[in-house]
């Protein structure tokens, strides 16, 4: 199997280099983003070990734009900062999987067999209700030609809806999918969110995609 690894440090990237060739990997080493950027494009590798802090462009725009190019090969990030916010921006951007430095050459080695056991994922499908296109591998929502900046609570539920078109949701079942189960506040909050989402998908286009469903919660037309 081939690898590539994507790391600055030289150091660092000869010690994972010998390690997963002692595995029995083929491994490839860029130094910077945008080398690996271009190598990751040019070949086909089985997976990517991918270092967050590294030359621009770092490693969470590396990934995004890996994703944005259609290239799906399993990503393990690598990462000094093992922050909540971290990991979360790293899955955003399309990564498999994450490893906080300082780890263990074992750990990775294993992290790698999980990833590569899956084998390349297909790329997940893009929502859409009329114009308005939702991509979950590029975190990103259009009207038309439109770039639509959303917060992650506003995307989650847009993408919420979207996987339910035309459905009646209620207020419960939103807050059960698209807030976890420590949140403790009322169902107040959904109708908070719903209008923060239609100031920013509706009304800038003259739309009415998600509709009140009195006494019930909402509905978002496929049509609209």
């Amino acid at each position: 199997m081939r690898i590539l690894v994507v790391e600055d440090e030289v150091k660092m990237a000869s010690l994972v280099k010998r390690a997963l060739e002692r595995e029995g990997y083929s491994v490839d080493v860029a130094g910077n983003g945008e080398d690996g950027l271009w190598m990751a494009t040019e070949n086909d590798y089985d997976a990517i070990v991918l270092d967050v802090m590294i030359p621009a462009p770092n490693g969470f725009e590396v990934c995004r734009e890996l994703r944005r190019r259609g290239r799906w090969a399993p990503v393990l990030l690598l990462t000094a900062r093992d922050g909540v916010d971290d990991r979360v921006t790293g899955l955003d951007a399309g990564a498999d999987d994450y490893l906080a430095k300082p780890f263990s050459f074992a750990e990775l080695a294993a992290r790698l067999r999980a990833l590569t056991r899956r084998g390349i994922v297909a790329r997940p499908p893009v929502l859409a209700a009329g114009d308005l296109v939702l991509d979950p591998a590029t975190h990103r929502v259009n009207r038309g030609d439109a770039e639509i900046d959303l917060s992650p609570k506003e995307f989650a539920l847009l993408e919420l809806f979207l996987r339910h078109p035309d459905e009646v949701l209620t207020r419960t079942a939103i807050l059960e999918h698209a807030w976890d189960f420590a949140y403790d506040g009322t169902s107040n909050v959904v109708d908070v969110y719903v209008r923060y989402l239609r100031e920013k998908i509706d009304r800038p286009f003259e739309r009415e995609t998600i509709e009140t469903v009195r006494g019930v919660g909402y509905r978002l037309r496929s049509a609209a």
